[in-house]
């Protein structure tokens, strides 16, 4: 029971997952022998799980030097540009290299299960049970684009809190798999989650998996615990300073993405000004656009507005 958790309430049954599905044969080894019910254990405590290796050394050294052949990849993005971070990341195309699309079908059934002890946890619909279902109700909502990703970061590389969320349709759970060796390829670097818990202050979560090692975690949120029943609990990711060398992670998104950018919500809204009518040279009114009137500052002669020095440019 961790920090949010209440004594079961009566009245509140939910699904507890016993048979997990089996890893296929011609699948990872690794994967055969995940420890499914600690996993789960450990998702509901602290909605971040560290699995063993997925992958081999020789596997994780293919995926890196993979980044370097651009036919493999539909798209990338460089973080600074868009104030994500510093470092690069390329989303795979169609078809998906066989040890991405080996893990992204075997990893699926047994998430699927958690998702939806989840799902039912807070009211929501189900996942489809196998993941070729999953894609075609992404391409139902127009999501056709597949989200699997490599993430390249070099020296002072990182990467800002955000959430893996490209379309309406959001499989709740992903995988990270670091495909370099801490403290020898690079170091710094270590996988930093924060929990916006309800009524509380934030929650930081810090991992430093070894190479191989996958890192499951909440897309966007997760349900815990509370004296009315369940709540859901916000979850962003991000990577802190790579101090030294470089760093690699492989990671797995089971749902697609739709066309066109989306960008990341901001952690803190702007408020949008405009120039009012009638400002002098030397002053401006300024408005919020975005927002109403408090209903204190509605009787007020003019509400919302404000005189503030215009530095005008010259030339």
């Amino acid at each position: 029971m961790n920090a949010y958790e209440t004594p079961p309430l009566p009245g509140f049954a939910e699904p507890v997952p016993i048979d997990w599905p089996a890893a296929a044969e011609d699948g990872p080894p690794a994967l055969r022998h995940l420890d499914w019910p600690a996993l789960a254990a450990e998702l509901d405590a602290e909605g971040v799980a560290l699995t063993p290796p997925l992958l081999t050394p020789e596997q994780c050294a293919w995926l890196r030097e993979s980044y370097d052949v651009p036919d493999l990849f539909r798209s990338t993005v460089t973080m600074a540009r868009h104030r994500f971070g510093e470092g690069s990341y390329r989303y795979f195309s169609h078809p998906l290299p066989e040890p991405v699309l080996a893990l992204r079908r075997q990893l699926y059934p047994a998430l699927a299960r958690i998702a939806n002890t989840w799902a039912a946890r807070l009211g929501e619909p189900a996942f489809p049970e196998r993941h070729e279902d999953l894609v075609a109700a992404c391409a139902a909502q127009g999501q056709h684009r597949p989200t699997p990703l490599l993430l390249h970061y070099e020296q002072g590389g990182y990467n800002c809190l955000h959430q893996d969320v490209h379309g309406d349709l959001t499989f709740p759970l992903q995988v990270a798999i670091l495909l370099d060796r801490p403290d020898r390829d690079f170091t710094g670097g270590e996988s930093v989650f924060v929990e916006q818990r309800p009524r509380a202050q934030s929650r930081p979560l810090v991992r430093r998996p070894e190479q191989g090692q996958g890192l499951i975690f909440a897309v966007h949120y997760r349900p815990v615990r509370s004296p009315r029943g369940w709540s859901r609990v916000t979850l962003r990711h991000g990577v802190s300073a790579v101090h030294t060398g470089r760093r690699h992670v492989l990671g797995v998104i089971f749902h697609d993405a739709r066309q066109g950018p989306r960008p990341r919500p901001s952690m803190f809204p702007t408020r949008r000004l405009r120039l009012r009518a009638g400002a002098s040279a030397g002053f401006c009114r300024l408005a919020p656009v975005d927002r109403q009137p408090s209903r204190r500052r509605r009787s007020e002669a003019s509400p919302g507005l404000r005189d503030v020095p215009l530095r005008l440019k010259r030339g």
